[in-house]
This record gives structure tokens, sequence and C-alpha cells, in this order.
């Protein structure tokens, strides 16, 4: 499905007023081998936003990067008037596989250099400026923030918005929604906070999910003083099924709040 969602701030810029940015979230690439006409309707319905931006809210894979190449060609042919930003999530990282730390840490190396290859800017702790005119918002990504157990820790509000201003816009993509209230609130004025990972557990019924037992926030827009943050169910699972939570497309319109 496309879910179309709007946030309305009073710092957002003139020039920015009605811009559309397009989040997918939680492919898990490995799922679609066997399926890939699905994965182009889903591209075709990216594309088909005539997006701003498009963001990409991790886990691409679900083990390993060679689930990735096959798919190199579809996901590359994303497109948008200021291009694809993506980050980091938790099946991204070799902790799914038993191999040795130098294996690993290949992997690793290699899912991160394919995002590249496909043309899309990954962040990792990391921002970049996108302009119109004269006026600018910040994208930021981090990298995945987790529990630090059983999912990696690994976000630097610090690191990610180095150098920029206390009154800037900024989004700011990270996977795990549970560090939007350990870190991203607490420790920058990031304006709209986009995840994933939560899946909403591939099960629904009624607009309610077990996940619920799990995360405070696990689907949709929640709030926080006029801040945001949008949890996408995202498109694709580690296990190839979904019931009451369709695959997910998310136009999210920028608005100014006078």
């Amino acid at each position: 499905k496309v879910s179309h969602v709007t946030y309305e701030s009073p710092c957002l810029p003139e020039a920015f007023d009605g811009y559309r940015i397009v989040q997918f979230s939680d492919v898990h690439i490995g799922s679609y081998i066997g399926n890939e006409e699905l994965l182009q309707m889903f591209v075709d319905s990216i594309n088909a936003q005539n997006a701003d931006m498009v963001v990409f809210t991790g886990d691409l894979q679900n083990r390993e990067p060679q689930e990735i190449y096959p798919f190199l060609d579809v996901l590359g042919s994303l497109k948008s008037k200021d291009g694809v930003f993506s980050v980091i999530g938790n099946h991204d990282y070799a902790d799914y596989i038993e191999a040795s730390p130098a294996v690993k840490a290949a992997n690793e190396r290699e899912t991160r250099e394919l995002e590249k290859r496909m043309g899309w800017q990954l962040l990792v702790n990391e921002h970049r400026v996108v302009k119109r005119g004269g006026d600018s918002i910040v994208v930021a990504g981090m990298d995945n923030d987790g529990d630090g157990r059983k999912f990696p820790q690994n976000g630097d509000v610090n690191k990610t918005l180095h150098g920029v201003s206390d009154s800037a816009f900024i989004v700011m993509l990270e996977h795990d929604p549970t560090s939007w209230r350990r870190k991203i609130l607490p420790q920058s004025k990031a304006q709209l906070t986009l995840s994933g990972h939560t899946h909403a557990m591939q099960f629904m019924l009624g607009g309610w999910s077990p996940v619920a037992f799990v995360y405070d926030e696990w689907g949709g827009m929640y709030y926080e003083s006029g801040r945001a943050m949008n949890v996408s169910t995202g498109v694709g699972g580690f296990i190839p099924f979904r019931f009451g939570v369709p695959g997910e497309i998310v136009v999210i319109e920028l608005r100014i709040r006078n």
C-alpha cells in the first residue's frame, strides 16, 4: 500500500513547503528471490510518486550481501529529484551468520559498498544538506541504534549532526525507533525522524499488532512537543509472510505550520 502523511512545522524553510519524501524500509531482499516481479512493482510504485527525496531506513538484506547482487539494477533504478538516502539496519551487519570476525567485517563493508554502487547516499553517523534556492534542510543518518544487546547500538547523534546549526530543519533517518526517545529527542533538535525495524511483527488485526507489547512506537506517526517520528512497517521480512500488514511505501509531505 501507499500511505500518505503530512508533517507540519514552523521551522520548515519556505522553499520546502510541499516537499515530498518517500520512505521505504526493511526490504530483506533475500526473501524476494524467486519473486522478482513483486520487487519491480514496488520500485515502480516508488518512482511513480515523483518524490523530491527517497529514503531507505535500513535492513536491505537478510543475512549477507550476496543476496543483493541479483537486484542491483532494479534497486539502482530508484529515483527522485534529490536522490536516494539510506541508513544501516541490524540485518545489514553480519550478526546473522556464523563466520570469523574478518569475514563478518568484509561482509559488512561489501553491503555498504553495494548500496553506494546502486547510487544511494548511505549515511552512517553523518549528514547532507539539501538546497532549494537560498533555503536548505538537513538529511541526517544515524548508524543502527538498538538495545546494545540483541541489536547493535552504534548511533552517535553528535557525530551525525556535527556542524549543523541549531536552527536547521533536520530529517533524521534511524532504523530502530527506540533510539528516538533514548537519544534523538534528548540529544538533538531533529524535527522529523524516520524509522522502521518493527514490521508490525508482520501481523495485525483491527489496527492492533502484538508488537505493541515490545515497542511503544511501532507503526505510523508519533508526536512529542511538535516533533515527530514515522515508523514504517516495511515492505519485506526475513520470513516472507504478512497478515494484515501489507508492504508499505510512505509518502510524507512537509508543510509549514503557521
